[in-house]
């Protein structure tokens, strides 16, 4: 019965291997979640093994998926239902699937948070009622907001205060460091907080981003994951701690402007587009940051 089940879902679809997978993300793009290197890092920390699949069209690969079961790889249900739910986070990762733009594949998979560029590349999508929020361009940010940030960072570096590149940092530190400020700015630990050095080592050719310290103790970290496709920039802002005992500094939001200004500055010498995703539009900070996106599910 179970294999008849898959049949049918995977009806049309072909089993190829992880370097096919490979080779098609970097010929039609994907975002930070569907990412190679992601997909293969955090399903083997999970011990789930990745089925991929292709969709072929006169014998050429125009669509490609890592599974897992019925849904698509490092999915949170397959997580849960596995006894491995909050293992590692990726918070509400838009979803962009590696395929040709006129491919119109069946997607029978379960997947939420699909990017609206997976429109016409897949079919089966339906509108999902949540949205993603995606950073809005720093010109699109009001002069007082701009002005706002920056005179934030300045105080801050009057009275001590340092930015320094995450990649200063090892894993071992990174994941110290951001589960000690999460913890004091929520009450509760990150998600993955039992094996977080071990995902920032895995992923760690993908982190970007700054770390602010006070009197060289870190106050503000954040999670932010990039890669390069064809034709976009994709990054994760997965999540983020502050101190709140620096909170008179609004070092979280002295971060996220450093942060995404860097991106944009990277995307625009590059000349393209980025996608910068603050995961779900759930909260209003994001609001003065970012446009809220239609997502889809299937």
């Amino acid at each position: 019965m179970l294999n008849a089940i898959r049949a049918w879902r995977e009806r049309g679809w072909q089993e190829i291997d992880a370097t096919a997978y490979a080779e098609a993300w970097q010929r039609f793009g994907g975002s930070v979640a569907t990412h190679p290197l992601v997909v293969a890092q955090l399903a083997e920390l999970a011990q789930i093994p990745v089925r991929y699949l292709g969709w072929l069209q006169a014998g050429e690969l125009k669509a490609a998926l890592p599974t897992w079961g019925r849904h698509l790889a490092l999915s949170k249900d397959v997580l849960k239902r596995q006894g491995k739910k909050g293992l590692f986070d990726l918070g509400n990762a838009e979803i962009i699937l590696p395929a040709a733009a006129d491919a119109a594949a069946p997607l029978r998979h379960g997947a939420r948070y699909l990017s609206a560029l997976n429109e016409g590349r897949f079919s089966g999508l339906k509108a999902q009622p949540e949205q993603l929020a995606m950073a809005r361009p720093h010109e699109d940010l009001s002069k007082k907001f701009r002005y706002n940030q920056r005179r934030e960072l300045r105080l801050l570096e009057e009275a001590g205060g340092q930015v320094r590149p995450i990649a200063d940092f090892s894993a071992a530190e990174v994941a110290a460091i951001y589960c000690d400020l999460f913890q004091r700015r929520w009450g509760f630990p990150a998600t993955g907080a039992a094996r977080m050095a071990e995902v920032v080592e895995r992923l760690r050719p993908l982190l970007i981003g700054s770390l602010l310290l006070l009197d060289d103790k870190p106050i503000a970290i954040q999670l932010v994951y990039r890669v390069e496709a064809p034709q976009w920039i994709s990054v994760e802002y997965v999540n983020g701690g502050v101190d709140p005992e620096t909170r008179a500094f609004s070092p979280g939001s002295v971060l996220s402007f450093l942060n995404t200004q860097a991106a944009w500055e990277d995307a625009n010498a590059l000349g393209k587009p980025l996608r910068f995703s603050f995961g779900r539009a759930d909260r209003e900070y994001k609001d003065r940051w970012c446009n809220p996106v239609p997502v889809f599910q299937s």
